[in-house]
């Protein structure tokens, strides 16, 4: 059972997505709150998979509220969940930590499916999200003249997968290995560009030109 935790300070959605986790049947909506002040006192003992996480929120932002989990649970996947589509605003969540970003036109069975890959590691995302990071990422190294060949032709294949958004399990397969060394090359990964988070080795690495 995949444990979630929603935090959306607008009532109908948060009933609303609630609703949703607990009917599926892989699914568990452990806690909801409206800010991230109250769900930051006790998302240490609900220890969640994953985390639906609002943008816009009343005090500590959803970009602040996603810095402050991953200090205290590294391993939580957030999925932020906001009508905002701006490219700065979903790399920077990007870059704060969220494995995902979904708008709140998405429908239902996409976020179940969002929800679920995130907690295999994946990067779930729409398409029209997709588009505007692709573009961000080549606006900010479009020359490549700084591309530092440190990486794996593995590790790139890797982090590649990664990239669109596959699970560990979808690139074992798509590579012809296991997840156990998937692991370990997303493991070397993130020794060689110095970060701590998936999110992180793909903005580095395709600011870079690495992939």
């Amino acid at each position: 059972m995949i444990s979630v935790v929603v935090v959306e300070d607008t009532q109908i959605i948060q009933d609303g997505l609630v609703q949703m986790i607990n009917d599926s049947e892989e699914l568990i909506c452990l806690a909801a709150y409206s800010d991230c002040e109250t769900m930051l006192k006790e998302v240490e003992l609900l220890k969640p998979k994953v985390i639906i996480m609002d943008l816009g929120l009343p005090g500590m932002n959803g970009i602040e509220g996603t810095k402050a989990v991953k200090k205290i649970l590294p391993e939580t996947n957030i999925v932020v969940f906001t009508i905002n589509e701006e490219s700065s605003s979903v790399f920077e969540a990007l870059i704060s930590g969220a494995c995902g970003y979904l708008t709140k036109t998405t429908p239902p069975e996409e976020i179940i499916t969002a929800i679920k890959n995130a907690s295999e590691g994946g990067s779930p995302m729409n398409c029209d999200i997709a588009k505007k990071m692709v573009v961000l990422l080549r606006e900010l190294d479009s020359s490549k003249k700084e591309k530092q060949k440190i990486l794996s032709e593995r590790e790139n294949e890797v982090l590649s997968a990664l990239s669109t958004g596959k699970g560990y399990k979808q690139i074992a397969d798509q590579l012809f290995i296991s997840v156990h060394t998937v692991r370990y090359h997303i493991r070397k990964i993130y020794d060689k560009l110095d970060v701590h988070c998936q999110s992180e080795a793909i903005a580095i690495a395709a600011k870079k030109g690495l992939i």
